[in-house]
């Protein structure tokens, strides 16, 4: 072996050795719709702000990051944290098996079941197990049963929903084949339309709805039928989202964002937002 051969083999071997740098992580682009209230939504002056700004706030403040946020459409987060345009999502995403095939998590800040929406005068207003929270997670008698029951109710009724959300997959393995389901870019569509009559019912996260029902127009409106939590399509709860080689700045973030867990800093912005604790 030549000594010029030698050296190039050396170098390689010391390249393929030697572990990749982490990033120094000094400024990072955080992504939110903007239009997801109380979680996140934009103010009259065009500024972001809800829930999950304070938490990304008090995160970065304790880690040290320049944080910036980035509007972006729902339907674009995931494609659009992959391709590098943002470096965490935070937009009242559940962490679920499906998205973790492409995306990591941090861990959950908060849980929020799912839920439907109806007139309390229109003929879904008596959906059964209204207020039953069944667990999808124990794929026991009383969710089969609850699911069974829901699906004969639904039969041939307009469901709403935005699209590539828990509540779409949801539907598409429960209700597609016998209700008729319309997917809305956004959720405020879904809600105008159930409020103009166009649906029969509408489904998202409960504490999204919270802030529906404030709404004067939505006077007419309530929660009918059970709400769902866990299991492989709602999951454990929610969390912020990154991509799979961001292992050292989804670690900075677990750290800072236990720790405003533990002194119930989370818990304080919960109350503000949702006034209840979500983060239970």
């Amino acid at each position: 072996m030549t000594s010029s051969r030698w050296i190039a083999l050396a170098a390689l071997a010391l390249t393929c050795s030697t572990p990749a740098l982490a990033k120094d992580w000094k400024t990072v682009t955080v992504a939110m719709e903007g239009s997801y209230a109380p979680w996140n939504q934009t103010d009259a002056s065009g500024k972001i702000v809800g829930f999950e700004v304070d938490i990304l706030n008090d995160v970065c403040a304790r880690a040290k990051l320049e944080c910036k946020i980035q509007a972006q459409d729902w339907d674009g987060v995931i494609p659009g944290l992959t391709a590098g345009k943002f470096d965490i999502v935070m937009d009242g995403m559940s962490i679920t098996e499906d998205r973790m095939k492409t995306i990591d998590f941090s861990i959950p800040y908060a849980s929020s079941p799912v839920a439907f929406l109806a007139d309390k005068n229109g003929p879904l207003a008596q959906l059964s197990n209204s207020g039953k929270m069944i667990d999808l997670s124990k794929d026991d008698a009383e969710s089969k049963a609850a699911l069974d029951t829901l699906r004969k109710e639904l039969t041939g009724k307009n469901v709403g929903l935005q699209v590539s959300t828990t509540e779409a997959t949801f539907a598409d393995k429960y209700l597609k084949d016998v209700a008729n389901v319309h997917e809305y870019k956004t959720t405020d569509e879904h809600d105008l339309d159930l409020m103009a009559g166009r649906l029969d019912v509408a489904f998202a996260d409960t504490t999204y709805f919270l802030g529906t029902l404030a709404k004067p127009d939505a006077k007419d409106l309530e929660f009918v039928g059970p709400q769902f939590k866990g299991g492989p399509i709602l999951g454990p709860g929610i969390g912020a989202a990154f991509r799979k080689t961001d292992k050292d700045l989804q670690d900075i973030y677990n750290k800072t964002l236990k720790a405003a867990l533990d002194d119930g800093s989370v818990s304080k912005y919960s109350m503000q937002w949702f006034k209840i604790d979500i983060t239970k």
